[in-house]
C-alpha cells in the first residue's frame, strides 16, 4: 500500500523529485509516455547538484516542450511504498509545482510520447494511487 503525505518545507537535501501542476489556458497539461497508454503530470528526478526547483523547471519544459512559463513551489510531498521509482519502499521526498504555460515550442526532449490539454482530469493515471492525490493537494491550497 502507498502512503502520500504533504509537508509545507524538510530539509533541501532530501527533495529527490520534482512534480509540476500545469495549466495552460485553463487547461490541465498532461503527458503520455511513450510505452504507456496512462497519462501523467510532468515531473523527474533530480539530478546531481541540482536545484530542486531547477530540476521543475527542466522536467517541465523536457516533457511539455513549455518555453513561456511561470512556475512556483506547492509544498513538499512523500510517497511510502514500493513504486516503478522506489524500489525500497522507503519514504522518498518531492517538490511539488505548479506552473502556467503561456507558450509551447512543439518539441519534447524526453520519453514522452505527446502533451495533452484536457478540461477534466483523465482517469487512466500511470501513477493512479500518487497523482490524484496531488492534485487534490493543489487544489486544497488554492482555496
Amino acid at each position: 500500500m502507498l502512503e502520500v503525505k504533504f509537508y509545507d518545507t524538510v530539509d533541501e537535501s532530501l527533495l529527490k523529485f520534482a512534480v509540476i501542476i500545469s495549466k495552460s489556458n485553463g487547461k490541465w497539461v498532461l503527458c503520455k509516455h511513450k510505452e504507456r497508454d496512462t497519462y501523467e503530470v510532468p515531473g523527474g528526478h533530480r539530478e546531481v547538484g541540482e536545484n530542486i526547483l531547477d530540476t521543475a523547471k527542466r522536467e517541465l519544459k523536457e516533457e511539455t516542450g513549455a518555453v513561456e512559463f511561470t512556475i512556483e513551489p506547492l509544498c513538499v510531498y512523500s510517497v511510502t511504498g514500493k513504486t516503478r521509482v522506489n524500489e525500497t519502499g522507503e519514504e522518498s521526498f518531492g517538490l511539488l509545482c505548479f506552473a502556467e504555460i503561456t507558450e509551447f515550442s512543439g518539441k519534447l526532449d524526453s520519453e514522452m510520447e505527446k502533451v495533452i490539454l484536457m478540461d477534466e482530469l483523465p482517469t487512466n493515471w500511470t501513477y493512479p494511487l500518487i497523482q490524484p492525490k496531488l492534485i487534490e493537494e493543489y487544489k486544497r491550497r488554492l482555496n
